[in-house]
């Protein structure tokens, strides 16, 4: 996979913010070394975020996000500060653009709280240096530049660098539970649900990840599944199964071989694991007419038998024997306000980056809302969860006191 082709969920997201007219496009222009966000003297030129992913050297594949002024007035002024509000979520590097003749405002000074709060790591640049008469005396995180006259943007570029570079994460999601040589078998339905064509990107990203590890992917239906384990040379390390066919695939994979999904694995992955087991419980205190949350992470085309509008709502009445209200959200539109949902399911969060999915489950306990993912919660309903995450011994431990 090349840089181009490198998901968004895996790069690193900078995110500029800043009051209006304080030069936050200029300075995207400046470090990208592009015309990518439209430049203007006249206020709140820039009215939604705008996301580029691309190459920024010295960091390789990053996602860059230029966001309105967090000063803007009016009704629809305060729908786009929340659509910045929303850009923090997923923000690993948050870059402050301040005008250096005007100083920080009080805008700058509630996105440094936001920036601390939320534990994201960020530097203040004081932008249109080239007007100051003397420079200013810096605190530790600033930085005087001007996009304008490209002054310091390059040592700008480099503390991105360096900031970005404590976000990578050194963990796979299928790779350190192999052994070169082992293999792993893949679950993957072929249905009317099924994109046409190509595999969806948990699947590929297992894929590839089994191959940098020296392991052998074998890929099949579930309908093929008990035939392809019983041809293999020798006992596959794991099966990994889409989680729709969760219960064809334990009854047809042996007891003595480890058995997981993309969803719980790629949970795994973006650290909330722990949390979507913990929560898994909820679903056995449902009442009629609590509201449930179902949540994913991007929008895509609606099949007829869809698993999260139509097939997990069907399973959760029929395990749960109730009538609970379904609620259901996509993209970026996760609610702010979770305490009028008895619990949350959210899809694995596959084009959502760590920090975005780390915030979406820390926001649910900060709430007393659990929250579970679609993988965790089909499994649970199955009575096979222990045996599903029996591979992770921190996780397992969760369950033996229930």
């Amino acid at each position: 996979m090349g840089l181009n082709d490198t998901p968004s969920a895996s790069r690193v997201h900078i995110g500029f913010f800043g009051r209006r007219n304080a030069g936050k496009s200029s300075v995207v222009n400046a470090v990208t070394n592009q015309d990518l966000a439209v430049v203007s003297d006249v206020k709140g030129t820039t009215t939604d975020p705008v996301y580029k992913a691309m190459e920024l050297l010295p960091m390789g594949p990053v996602m860059i996000i230029d966001t309105p002024g967090f000063d803007d007035e009016g009704a629809l002024g305060a729908l786009r500060v929340k659509k910045t509000r929303q850009v923090l979520n997923k923000t690993d590097v948050a870059i402050l653009v301040i005008d250096a003749k005007t100083g920080k405002t009080a805008a700058d000074e509630e996105l440094i709280r936001l920036f601390e709060e939320k534990e994201i790591n960020y530097i203040v640049t004081l932008n249109k240096s080239d007007l100051l008469t003397a420079p200013p005396v810096l605190g530790e995180r600033e930085i005087l530049i001007s996009a304008v006259e490209k002054y310091h943007i390059e040592e700008l570029k480099e503390r991105i660098a360096h900031l970005a570079k404590t976000e990578e994460t050194t963990l796979k999601i299928v790779g350190d539970l192999l052994y070169p040589g082992d293999f792993a078998v893949l679950v993957i339905p072929i249905d009317k649900a099924a994109p046409k064509g190509r595999l969806i990107l948990p699947q590929q990203q297992v894929i590839r990840d089994i191959l940098e590890a020296g392991g052998i992917a074998a890929v099949a239906k579930e309908s093929e599944l008990r035939e392809t384990l019983a041809n293999l040379v020798k006992k596959p390390a794991l099966v990994i199964t889409d989680s729709q066919v969760f219960a064809k695939a334990a009854a047809d994979t042996p007891e003595d071989v480890a058995l997981t999904s993309f969803s719980i694995l790629i949970a795994r992955y973006k650290g909330v694991l722990e949390t979507a087991v913990r929560g898994v419980r909820a679903i056995d205190t449902l009442k009629d007419g609590d509201r449930v949350l179902i949540a994913e992470g991007c929008t895509h085309h609606r099949q007829c038998d869809d698993i999260g509008t139509v097939k997990l709502p069907r399973w959760i009445q029929q395990y749960t024997g109730v009538r609970p209200e379904f609620c259901f959200c996509s993209g970026t539109e996760y609610p702010e306000n979770l305490t009028g949902y008895a619990m949350v399911v959210h899809c694995g969060g596959c084009m959502l980056n760590e920090r975005e999915m780390r915030y979406r489950a820390n926001h649910g306990d900060r709430q007393k809302v659990p929250v579970t993912n679609y993988g965790i919660l089909v499994s649970y309903m199955q009575g096979i969860l222990h045996r599903s995450v029996a591979m992770f011994p921190e996780v397992a431990r969760l369950l033996e006191d229930r």
